[in-house]
């Protein structure tokens, strides 16, 4: 064959193949959001991140749980500070002297991002061994805990 014979017009190429997806981002989203195709790696031995492009519902509970809880631990953090206790955790405390706006948002914006990354990661395993999975319920767990012993020192329970 020559390469003229292979020579397609942009025009023919497209009718053939449909519109141009990657023209139609948002319609793309919400179409893949709902019809996923990358439910599980394509090979038995692919672990990696880009390879799942379908996540579990479970994982979305627990992310919102989570950024719930640190929503809920700012709030009451700010109410003991009002109350005279003092953040232990260094980082923080060092935002404390701002604003508890600023205070707020870096906290919950740190966390959010934790959760992001970790619910990215939520199929694999951390050292070979842990799942992934296990961190974020271990966090959700964390902040329950810290939260029931904040309402217990306010004095609520």
């Amino acid at each position: 064959m020559e390469a003229a014979e292979l020579y397609v017009p942009a025009d023919v190429a497209q009718e053939r193949r449909g519109p141009d997806r990657r023209k139609r981002v948002c319609h793309s989203l919400v179409y893949g959001s709902f019809h996923p195709r990358g439910r599980g790696p394509r090979r038995e031995r692919e672990a990696s991140l880009v390879s799942v492009d379908w996540h579990h519902p479970q994982w979305l509970a627990i992310s919102v749980l989570i950024v719930t809880f640190s929503c809920a631990d700012a709030f009451l953090t700010l109410v003991l500070m009002q109350r005279g206790a003092y953040e232990v955790n260094p980082v923080m405390a060092s935002l404390l002297g701002g604003s508890g706006v600023s205070f707020a948002f870096v906290k919950i914006g740190l966390t959010a991002m934790g959760v992001v990354v970790l619910t990215q990661l939520a199929r694999l395993r951390t050292f070979g061994r842990v799942p992934v999975g296990l961190i974020l319920y271990s966090v959700l767990v964390l902040y329950g805990t810290l939260i029931y012993y904040e309402i217990h020192l306010l004095g609520l329970l």
